[in-house]
């Protein structure tokens, strides 16, 4: 009877390990507002017919699951890992005693946390908050003591409040503060390690660019850059489970260079918006610090990737050259435009018109999931990060994408967002603690 219990408690550690991924209603509301095609009634087959939704590291959570919790926090990173976010992001920057947090700018705590509400830690921002100024907070300007202190909440301020709390509103109306309300944390850099480790899931830490002088009270940009991967390493990660990422190519080439099992995936993230429109010479000269260094990943933002070609989403000159280079491409931002009735904004500006003033690709919602499949099947991403990872988790289970059910952890894709061999299936809920349990269940129960 001891063996049987025994068994039985391996058992249910192994079902209770990972919680299952739970998509919500969003996915399905997007399908319903599709337009007849056969992408549609794939995607409506799909969601028939599957039974479990598989973690995908196709799915990357952006912030988290910032659509709706506040971004860079525990409670926005374990909504992205619910949601089957195979991989997560925390945006590194640093304190003033030179600690690690996750804040998505070094310089946007007044946004993203009460600070100015509270006069004490408010006289040290930068700029301090009063009315009619516009403050500037920064993690340079606190201690992580002080940063522990904060609430953080929805980035979004009303800029011209006449009272520290009515600064801090102004949420869009399609976002909510619903999980703001119990004084979410400013987490480390190592308590999202643990967090995302814990999960089974992987990292894609982004190294902000510093808005202090460099170097700040002796750190350097190469020591900052060395920090953020040291953290891995201390926490006993391996290199084959994290994508760093920087807009600093420096940094990328330093990460290739100096901590090369890092920079095997390290990725360019890409801001220089006119190359876009640049010719082959201008095309050359910009990439050639990361081509002549070998890095293997870029992310551009998601209109860099398309253009609007006889109405039909298409692949950019600046994509396919990147694609030429053998870059695996890693793009942002689904889920952050809200209503995309309005044409989507600046993250679909290639096709919405905004930028050449053609004919608008994006008419409402029912486009999301035809933007995402010109993205897989015109582009070929290998990643996608989005506010919300529900909607990508879901197309990736349809399309097969990243799924760590997969023994060849790559789906469609030649490789995934990467190898996923060693950590098995996070969505079967089987973590590696969990198997080797339930093996130490079933010797007990044979040999009593």
């Amino acid at each position: 009877m001891k063996c049987i219990w025994l068994f039985a408690l391996a058992t249910f550690e192994v079902i209770v390990a990972q919680p299952q991924v739970q998509l919500g209603s969003r996915p399905f509301y997007l399908i319903n507002e599709m337009s007849d095609s056969q992408l549609k009634t794939d995607l409506e087959n799909c969601a028939t017919n599957t039974e479990k939704y598989e973690v995908s590291d196709w799915s990357i959570g952006h912030r988290g699951a910032c659509m709706q919790f506040p971004e860079h926090t525990l409670e926005s990173y374990s909504a992205a890992l619910s949601q089957g976010a195979g991989i997560v992001e925390c945006d590194v920057t640093f304190t003033k005693d030179k600690e690690l947090v996750c804040r998505h700018a070094q310089c946007d705590l007044h946004t993203t946390t009460d600070v100015v509400t509270r006069p004490d830690m408010n006289a040290k921002c930068t700029t301090p908050w009063a009315p009619g100024v516009a403050p500037k907070c920064c993690t340079s300007d606190f201690t992580l003591a002080e940063i522990q202190t904060l609430c953080a909440k929805m980035d979004a301020s009303v800029a011209d409040a006449t009272t520290a709390e009515g600064y801090i509103g102004g949420t869009a109306d399609w976002r909510t503060t619903l999980y703001s309300g119990e004084c979410p944390k400013v987490p480390t850099h190592a308590e999202s390690i643990a967090l995302i480790d814990a999960a089974d899931a992987y990292f894609t830490p982004e190294l902000k660019t510093p808005e202090v002088e460099m170097p700040f009270d002796g750190l350097t940009q190469e020591m900052y850059a060395q920090m953020m991967v040291d953290e891995y390493v201390a926490a006993g990660v391996p290199a084959e489970k994290v994508w760093v990422q920087s807009f600093l190519w420096d940094d990328v080439v330093y990460w290739i260079n100096n901590a090369s099992d890092f920079g095997a995936q390290a990725v360019a993230l890409e801001d220089t918006y006119e190359a876009y429109d640049f010719n082959m010479t201008q095309l050359d000269a910009h990439f050639k610090s990361i081509v002549d260094a070998g890095a293997n990943y870029l992310a551009p933002p998601m209109w860099m990737l398309v253009d609007n070609v006889d109405g039909a989403f298409a692949s950019s000159d600046y994509i396919k050259y990147a694609k030429d280079k053998d870059f695996k491409i890693i793009t942002w931002t689904l889920e952050r435009s809200g209503p995309l009735s309005s044409g989507g904004g600046w993250y679909f500006q290639s096709v919405n018109g905004e930028k050449d003033g053609d004919q608008s690709l994006i008419l409402g919602d029912g486009q999301v999931f035809e933007f995402l499949h010109a993205l897989n099947t015109e582009i070929g991403i290998v990643g996608m990060f989005s506010d919300w990872p529900a909607t990508t988790t879901f197309y990736a289970n349809c399309m097969n994408l990243g799924l760590r059910g997969d023994t060849d952890g790559g789906g469609d894709n030649e490789e995934g967002s990467g190898n996923n061999e060693e950590s098995g299936s996070a969505a079967n809920g089987v973590s590696h603690r969990s198997f080797v349990f339930l093996v130490f269940a079933l010797v007990a129960l044979l040999f009593t």
